[in-house]
């Protein structure tokens, strides 16, 4: 989505294909005259008669590879199987095209070493490209390119790896012939994507957000942005419910608890069916509850004016964003009336 604004900014009017509601745009996908068109992709089987990974049907002419971790354990049996679908992916770039890599993620180094017959960039880690953030949130960062300043950004989005994010897509967007220049000016302006770390709404003095983060690194870099956002006022609540093939399969027990230990209480939704002790997994790392009713309850009785509730799922999560804004929303009514 931040690499589809920067080409729309720049007139290249891009289709697009995202995995959310892009906000600048008001919609996931769409298709126009332009030569550009942007996808977001991941490893996930292109359907049941083929199994490939999507991606190796697209071809792009510029790469990004952000992360690899493993997941979608419902279609993969382990990380090097993913691996090799990576792999897959690099040999469908053209030797004219771009691959731009996260040099933080050790993964994609193992996808490295099997070879890349396109030019390469690296940023994050110790690549040649790097943000410094110039505000704890990640709302402001200075662009570098071995040491030397490129660019300045200021714009909406928290978190540093929102702001590793804008790199990738400012390197994507100038292989597309965006100047760097443009591309940092094109930020100011990005509201990012829903679902995204969005604010539902305020009541009873708590500010409620949403975000779809299922996987536990995604779980911490979510808390750790909002966290930074917050500067220091109020609690942080997490809440989440483990809905994704991958958790209800229980692969991310080991790190799921870590993952919350950045929120000041943490509660999680965790159904009797969901196939495995969640309670026994998280021991005191989270409050779990097998009721979504008890779960609003405890939620209610736990949430304090200045509080930030932070609530996360793959899925609708039974609607317990508008539930919650409606119980605290009954604090503001004077009694009597």
């Amino acid at each position: 989505s931040i690499l589809t604004w920067i080409l729309q900014e720049a007139g290249l009017d891009p289709g697009f294909l995202i995995g959310g509601e892009a906000r600048n745009f008001g919609v996931s996908a769409r298709l126009t005259d332009s030569p550009f068109f942007v996808i977001e992709a991941d490893e996930y089987d292109t359907a049941f008669f083929d199994k490939r990974s999507k991606f190796v049907h697209y071809h792009p002419r510029t790469l990004i590879l952000n992360n690899l971790e493993y997941d979608h354990a419902d279609i993969f049996p382990d990380v090097e199987a993913i691996i090799t679908e990576f792999h897959h992916l690099l040999r469908t770039v053209p030797g004219a095209g771009a691959v731009i890599v996260n040099d933080g993620v050790p993964a994609l180094k193992r996808v490295l070493e099997r070879g890349c017959w396109t030019p390469l960039q690296r940023f994050a880690g110790t690549g040649e490209w790097q943000v410094r953030l110039d505000a704890v949130d990640g709302s402001r960062f200075t662009v570098l390119e071995q040491d030397v300043e490129r660019g300045q950004v200021s714009w909406e989005m928290a978190g540093s790896f929102n702001a590793d994010n804008a790199l990738a897509a400012l390197l994507a967007a100038r292989h597309a012939g965006v100047p760097l220049a443009v591309g940092c000016v094109a930020l100011r302006n990005f509201q990012g994507v829903r679902r995204r770390l969005e604010l539902c709404g305020r009541a009873g003095g708590v500010a409620v957000y949403d975000d779809f983060a299922h996987h536990p690194t995604a779980i911490a870099a979510t808390i750790t942005a909002l966290r930074g956002r917050m500067a220091g006022t109020g609690r942080l609540i997490a809440v989440l419910e483990p809905r994704s093939n991958t958790m209800k399969m229980g692969v991310h027990r080991q790190t799921l608890g870590p993952s919350l230990q950045g929120a000041d209480r943490a509660f999680v939704y965790a159904p009797a069916d969901l196939g495995w002790d969640v309670a026994a997994a998280l021991d005191s790392a989270a409050q779990v509850y097998v009721d979504m009713d008890a779960l609003l309850r405890a939620l209610d009785a736990e949430l304090r004016p200045g509080d930030h509730i932070l609530i996360m799922s793959n899925g609708a999560f039974g609607g317990i964003h508008g539930r919650l804004l409606e119980r605290l929303a009954r604090r503001d009514v004077p009694a009597g009336s």
